[in-house]
Order: C-alpha cells, then structure tokens, then sequence
C-alpha cells in the first residue's frame, strides 16, 4: 500500500515538473521573475535574451522598455520544496530497486511456498521459519551449519565429489571438501574459510592502512606543490613589478633626455630668430632712412635756380654706410651638436648590445658609479641613478653621424673617458689610437716620423722604442729563449714535456705546494726573469679568449685573491677576455682595439723601462705599452682560463 502511494506521489511530482520548468533553458526554475505579460522565467537566461529588443520569449508580447524585474517569491519556494520532495522520492524508489537487486528472494526448500529464513549449509538446503525450527530447537541438528539465505547452493558445493567445501588449500588458494583433501590436496595445508577470510580480511585492512597513508603523503605533497607553485607566481609578479620599475625609470630618463634634447634646440631657435629679428629691424629702419634722403633728393632736383640748387646740395643727408649682408645663423652649437651625437651614439650602442643574447650583455657594460645627488634635493631622480658606462672599444663610428647629415668639427662631440694622470703611479704609455699615426706610411719607408710636443701632450710621453719603426727583424735581435717555471704552475695548469706549452687541465693535478706556485688563478711564470738590457719573445695563442699575457716581480702574491695578473700594483697585462682586449696594472683597465692576430710579440727594455707588446701577423704593430719602474727583476707572467685555450713560447732565432 505504502509503496503505491510512493509511485502515486512520484507520478505527480513528474507532472508538476512540466509546470516549474522554464521555458528557455528547460531546466527548474532559478531565481524565477514575472514579466507584465504573465510569463515565468529564470532571471539570467531572460536578460541573455534581451539584447536588441524586449520581447517575450513565449507569447512574443513586445514591451518599449526594459521591464523591471523583481524574484517571484512564491514560485520560487515551491520550486524548492518541489526539488526537495522530488529528490527524496527519487531516492527512496532507487533505493528500494537497488535492494531488490541485491538480495534475491529465496523460497523454502520443504514448503515450496514460504520465503526462506535460513540455509543449512549441511542439510544443503533452505528453510522457512517453521521449517527451520527443527535446527534450533532439536539438540541433534546443533553440529549442523546455518547461514543467512542461499540462493545458489552450487558454488558451495565441490563439482567432482558433490559435497560441501568446507576447507581452504592455503597452498592453491582455493576451497576443498573433504575427499579433495583426502586425495588430490593431500599432504597440503589447510584451514577452514572463516579462518581465511579473517587473514584475508587482516591483510585487506592493513592494505588500507597503507593506502591512507600514502594517499595522505601524497596530498601533503600536492599541499606543498601548491604552495610552491604559489609561491612562485609571487616571484613572478615581483620580479615583473621589479622590471616593469627599471623599465619605467629608464623610460622616465630618456624622456627627460629628449626634452633637455628639445629645449636646446627650441633655445638655439630663440636665438637665431633673435638675430634675424635685429638685423630686419636695423634694416627696416635703414629704408625709412633712406627713403626720407630720396625725398630730400627728389626735392633738391626739384630747384630751379642755381643758388636754391646749391644751397639745397650741401644740406644732403649723409649715405647709410650699413651693409645689407644676412647673419649666418646654425644649430651647430655645443647643445645641439652633443644632443644629436648623443642619440646616434646611443642608438648605436643599444642596436650592437641587443642583438647579443641575454646573458652575456653585462659583459659589455662596465659598472658606473653613482653619481652624486644634488644638493637641491635629498631624494635621487631618475636621472641621478647609477648608469653604467660605455665600453670605449665600442664608442661610436662617425661615418654614421655624416649619413645623418651631422658633421662635427675636429675636436667636438663626445670623446671617449680619459683618466688623469696618477702622479704617485708609473704614468702608463699612449695607446692604440695614438700608434696609428706612426703605423702608416712611415713604418713603410723605415724612418721616424717628425713629431711635435706642443701639438700633442700625449705623444710626447711615448717611449722612444714605440716612436722608432722597428721591423720583427730588429726585435729578433733581442730575442730569448722562456721555458715556464713548474714550480710556479697553478694546479689546473698543464705544462708539455719541454715546458713551452701551457693548456688547462679539467681535473687538478697533484703538483707539490711550496710558496711559489699560485693557488687561486690559473697562472704560471717563466723560469727566466730580467733586469738590465732588452728581451724579446712571442707568444702563440690557440683563440683570443680568456688568456693574458704580461709581467710581474718575482715578489707578487701567489695566494690571494689579489693575485690574479693586472689586478696589483706588482703586474702588467693584456688580457683578452669575451671577446675585449684590455690593459691592466694595479686594478686599473684600459679597453684596447680588439686584434684577429693569435701571435703576440713581447720586447722588455729595463733600461728604458717599457714592455711594449707587439701584433705579429705579417707585419709589426705594436699595440701597448706599459711604463715599468724595473726595481727588481720582472719575470714573463701567463693567465689560461678556458679549456679551449692554449699558449705556446714560440722558438724565435737572432
């Protein structure tokens, strides 16, 4: 009886379903509205249909302006109660067929009318109650077995002898009767299934213990990817602000640039028309001036008498002697002229620095100190932040400034940094742009070029040796013979047999250490040092990259970190280092010409006291030279750094 009124009620909350569902999407309604013309519908998908025009989307009734939309209340609520009553009938049917598939009725074995109320696992049959009463009430049916209804009794019982299995081989893992355990598993072990189902039962709750277990590492795991994965997207966001920050400064400079740009040439501007504006005027006054002395004129001829005539003449109005000659006015003034080298140069520089990938632009950059802020403000702008400086080797071409239409006059524009003189140091020798007017046309003819000190202060303090062209055969006759010195070889520093050639090694070898070897960079002496006369050697180079060549005294620090050539006041060197060739003495660069060649020639005058350091590629160019007071003796110094490079002492003959 129940059970028809549930299907009754079911049937009617179907028929209800039609009438709470809207007419658009189909589905119960949510947050349902009433509109003017008496339809219902759900809010959302009403005002998706009302892009154009305000229509109804069930009877088309057309309404001029939006209608105001308000929740239907009622409706709402037995749209909910509907749901809540349609729910748990549903649940309630499915229930109910869910237990009628799992547990199949199974009728009395002896009646054949009744619903069976227990199996006997002995009898191999089903009882109803009254059936079954035997079983529990006769003392000799104890030792039989009862069980909840059995519908199929076949899987109990074993297909070859027809009797119930009532043993387990532990060994096959299968159920036995009584005969297979006499026979076929005989001598096997044996228990009975209850007693296997409570191991397998162990076993399984013990797999689920474990399973927890992992399940909950794992999603510690999960818990703590997460959060990393969070914590990353912050990074992320910082370092884009971070960015976004140095970007927007840069920007904020350059803008601050191009109007200091602009202003200058808006104040030549002012000063140009300034001078047009006077001239015009003065000019403009010079005609009123004479066309008053044309009418004088005028009227002088006009006397007819002779006395009138003459006595007119010498009341003449003198002649403007001012000349009608336009100013010359330019925009070639220092502001302008530095502000349009400026901007090529920069844009230049930006074009060669970002094509070359990301991480090795710092290379090219040197860091600039920051300047100072001014004393009208306490806070630095963006203009007064830190900006690194340029590399000299890459300073601008002025054959781009001319396709600009720019032409500088000698000695204008921006010049690369020169540092002054440190009286307390040895005062270093001209560098490579200076040699250049010395390396043309009189090296050819084996003279001396003139030269004048008045005109160039700096060619002046270039040593004699590097005025005079001197050809490779005038410095072999000072050539030596250098081994490298295997006490002083760093440990990574790999020396040939007859020690005149150097490589790195990947792994350290087992040299002794004593005070002369070098600890921190890979460097090695030669076995030779000098102090009086001139010597000379060359150097092979396997690339021009991460090796130096120089000089230091026998007493230069082998252990710190100052002990690197160049960077102490007791070595010199040319360095060759991501593609720049540098000078460098107590810490100090000097950006150098890059060179193709991989043959270095190197010439010590203690007595002048210069090294001068020379390109050998067919021709000799010397490229630097550094002014060495030879208080001691000075032995050849090498630095190898890459595994790819090599130096050689090459056998040089007098």
């Amino acid at each position: 009886m129940a059970e028809s009124e549930e299907i009754s009620n079911f049937r009617y909350l179907k028929d209800l379903e039609d009438e709470l569902t809207c007419s658009i999407c189909l589905c119960p309604f949510q947050v349902p509205v009433t509109i003017p013309c008496g339809h219902n519908f759900c809010q959302d998908c009403l005002v998706a249909t009302w892009k154009e025009s305000y229509d109804c989307p069930q009877c088309r009734a057309h309404f001029p302006t939006r209608p105001e939309l308000k929740k239907n209340t009622v409706l709402s609520t037995v749209v909910e109660t509907f749901k809540t009553r349609s729910s748990k009938t549903e649940f309630g049917l499915e229930r109910k067929e869910e237990e009628a598939v799992k547990k199949p009725i199974v009728m009395c074995d002896t009646c054949m009318s009744s619903e069976a109320d227990k199996t006997c696992l002995t009898c191999m049959a089903s009882f109803c109650l009254e059936h079954v009463r035997p079983h529990l009430d006769n003392p000799n049916y104890r030792a039989h077995q009862l069980r909840e209804p059995l519908a199929d009794m076949s899987e109990r019982v074993c297909p070859d002898h027809h009797k119930l299995m009532e043993f387990f081989c532990v060994q096959h893992s299968r159920c036995i009767c009584s005969f297979c355990l006499q026979q076929v598993h005989k001598g096997c072990a044996f228990s009975t299934p209850d007693e296997q189902k409570a191991l397998k039962e162990s076993d399984c709750k013990s797999k689920l213990v474990l399973l927890d277990s992992k399940i909950e590492n794992t999603q510690t795991t999960i818990s703590q990817m997460t959060e990393a994965q969070r914590k990353l997207k912050e990074s992320v966001i910082n370092r884009k602000k971070m960015l976004e920050a140095e970007y927007q400064q840069i920007r904020e400079m350059l803008h601050k640039e191009e109007r200091e740009a602009m202003n200058a040439v808006d104040r030549q501007l002012q000063s140009g028309e300034a001078k047009y504006t006077n001239v015009i005027k003065r000019l403009v006054q010079n005609i009123q001036q004479m066309d008053t002395a044309k009418d004088t004129v005028s009227d002088v001829l006009s006397q007819s008498d002779t006395l009138a005539f003459l006595q007119s003449s010498v009341e003449l109005p003198s002649v403007v002697s001012f000349e009608c000659i336009p100013p010359r006015v330019t925009l070639d003034s220092k502001d302008v002229i530095g502000a349009q080298t400026f901007v090529v140069v920069f844009k230049d520089f930006l074009c060669e620095l970002l094509k070359k990938p990301v991480e090795t632009r710092a290379a090219m950059l040197k860091p600039g100190a920051v300047p100072k802020a001014s004393s009208k403000s306490s806070s630095p702008g963006p203009s007064q932040a830190a900006r690194p400086s340029m590399d000299p080797s890459l300073f601008f071409d002025l054959g781009n400034l001319e396709k600009m239409g720019i032409f500088l006059p000698k000695g204008t524009g921006p010049q690369p940094p020169k540092k002054k003189p440190n009286e307390k140091k040895v005062k270093a020798a001209a560098s490579m742009e200076n040699l250049l007017d010395f390396s043309t046309g009189a090296q050819s003819k084996g003279c001396k070029p003139e030269q004048k000190s008045t005109e160039d202060p700096e060619t002046s303090s270039i040593p004699p040796s590097l005025t005079s062209c001197v050809t490779r055969h005038d410095l072999l006759k000072y050539a030596t013979v250098l081994t490298f010195d295997r006490k002083t070889a760093h440990r990574r520093v790999k020396l040939s047999e007859n020690l005149t050639e150097a490589s790195v090694m990947d792994e350290p070898a087992n040299y002794p250490d004593g005070p002369a070897r070098f600890s921190v960079c890979s460097q090695v002496l030669a076995s030779k040092g000098f102090s009086r006369g001139r010597h000379y050697w060359e150097v092979k180079m396997s690339s021009n990259n991460y090796v130096a060549i120089g000089l230091s005294y026998k007493s230069m620090d082998r252990k710190g970190p100052t002990s690197r050539l160049g960077r102490n006041d007791q070595s010199w060197c040319v360095e060759w280092l991501t593609l720049k060739l540098s000078a460098w003495h107590d810490n100090s660069e000097t950006v150098l010409a890059s060179l193709s060649s991989k043959r270095v020639g190197v010439l010590v005058d203690c007595d002048e006291g210069t090294a001068t350091f020379y390109s050998i590629a067919g021709a000799v160019n010397p490229f630097y030279t550094f002014s060495i007071p030879f208080v001691q003796a000075v032995y050849p110094a090498f630095w190898i750094f890459s595994n790819n490079s090599s130096l050689a002492l090459c056998k040089l003959s007098g």
